[in-house]
């Protein structure tokens, strides 16, 4: 599982004319599956983002938790954080798991980050053509791999 998570003061994402997800100040998590991706992968990441200290304590050091500071948590599904870029300038979706395997995957992922959080978290819609609006915070932004465990 890959990961690109970007602190925000706000986000939502909208598929065609509605909005299907919509935080204020937290994490927008992108979420990528591979076919290879086992429970262990999913518990490292999930476990892994609601740890992460990325909110500044009250000495602008960045010592706080999402669970610390009561912040919401957008998910989105982007298979494309997974391309290939190795042949040619058309990159290759092979890395990324197909919707089969993903989909399942990636609700099993939602509703053990919605444990690990104690709180519902809005999502996009899986498969669908969706816009993303955010502000970023900081800015902040990591790349999480649960194959690396970085």
């Amino acid at each position: 599982m890959r990961a690109v998570v970007q602190r925000v003061s706000a986000a939502f994402v909208e598929v065609g004319s509605r909005i299907a997800g919509q935080i204020g100040p937290g994490l927008l998590i992108f979420l990528a599956i591979e076919p290879a991706d086992a429970p262990e992968d999913l518990e490292w990441l999930a476990s892994k983002l609601i740890s992460l200290r990325l909110f500044d304590d009250d000495d602008g050091v960045m010592n706080r938790s999402i669970l610390n500071t009561g912040g919401e948590i957008l998910l989105v599904s982007q298979f494309t954080l997974l391309a290939s870029t190795r042949k040619g300038t058309r990159p290759s979706w092979h890395r990324a798991a197909k919707p089969e395997v993903a989909l399942p995957l990636f609700e099993i992922f939602h509703r053990r980050l919605q444990d690990l959080l104690g709180r519902p978290i809005p999502t996009g819609v899986f498969g669908a053509e969706m816009k993303v609006q955010l502000v970023n915070d900081g800015p902040v932004t990591l790349i999480l791999d649960s194959h690396s465990r970085e």
